[in-house]
């Protein structure tokens, strides 16, 4: 078929002066506008972050230990070391008990009475107040253990991941198209190979999205970490002791009387922001449509 001439197709500019065009001109700039005023807090956190963490930024903070009263210098080595080591085991736990409870709801049971229950407990969990969780842990593993520990807080931490990780992984694998499953099925696998050989591989990126944004979260947490994992000045050594963490050392910091704790506090902050954004950043990146 020919193609039709270009003086035949309809002309889609407009305007200004037409009120179609004017309406859709007013209300983008007005979207633009108000999208900028929203804006304009998170941008003062990032301006002052950058401006007051940004000016102690050396090598020192990652390698020396968080300084006492009057005493100038110092870092924050020891709790960055402990927010990586309680969120690691906090990971270890939560992602093959969230992906396996994901599995029996999207795939073995989604129907049945223990799915629709387990559920309506993990949607009421996402809106859980962290410092329960923290106060839950306390009387559970604290008290049992006789003390705080990077254990204790890393079981709080896996509490609060857990319900994201089992919403998103399960709406990850009902992504999966049934043609999939229908002609594995049809070529003669089973139930189980038809999971770990289709369901899983296609819905990871789903699922690693929804990990990864579970991390994001709990990596700046500090109300748990009080009732479990506390607070130590040292070198994590054992993981049934006091442990540090950038939240918590944030927490004590900002309220001294010391202008170098301040400063360190800004520092540590900047550092937290940069992490949690590393982690949105990689949900983004292993999330999007593969072409």
């Amino acid at each position: 078929m020919a193609a039709a001439p270009v003086s035949s197709l309809p002309n889609l500019k407009r305007k200004l002066t037409e009120s179609r065009a004017l309406t859709n001109y007013l209300l983008t700039i007005g979207a633009w506008v108000v999208a900028i005023i929203a804006s304009v807090p998170l941008l003062s956190v990032l301006y002052m972050l950058i401006v007051k963490g940004g000016s102690r930024f050396s090598l020192d903070l990652f390698t020396e230990l968080p300084p006492a009263g009057f005493e100038m210098g110092g870092g924050f080595g020891n709790a960055i070391v402990g927010t990586l080591v309680m969120v690691a085991l906090a990971s270890a736990i939560s992602i093959p008990t969230g992906i396996l409870a994901a599995t029996f709801l999207a795939e073995l049971g989604p129907n049945s009475k223990l799915a629709t229950t387990a559920r309506f407990l993990a949607k009421v969990l996402t809106g859980f107040p962290s410092i329960l969780a923290g106060v839950f842990v306390y009387a559970a593993i604290v008290l049992a253990m006789g003390g705080y520990s990077a254990l204790a807080g890393a079981i709080a931490l896996s509490v609060l991941m857990l319900p994201t990780i089992i919403l998103t992984a399960e709406e990850a694998m009902k992504m999966v198209p049934r043609k999939m499953k229908d002609a594995a099925i049809g070529m003669g696998c089973t139930r189980t190979q038809v999971i770990w050989k289709v369901v899983l591989p296609t819905g990871m990126p789903g699922i690693l999205t929804g990990v990864m944004l579970a991390v994001s979260r709990v990596a700046g947490e500090s109300a748990p970490l009080l009732f479990t994992a506390l607070f130590s000045n040292y070198w994590l050594s054992s993981l049934s002791e006091p442990t540090a963490s950038l939240s918590i050392l944030i927490y004590n910091f900002s309220s001294m009387p010391f202008e170098n704790q301040i400063e360190l506090a800004w520092s540590a902050s900047l550092v937290l922001v940069l992490i949690v954004l590393l982690f949105n950043v990689l949900s983004r990146l292993i999330g999007r449509p593969k072409i």
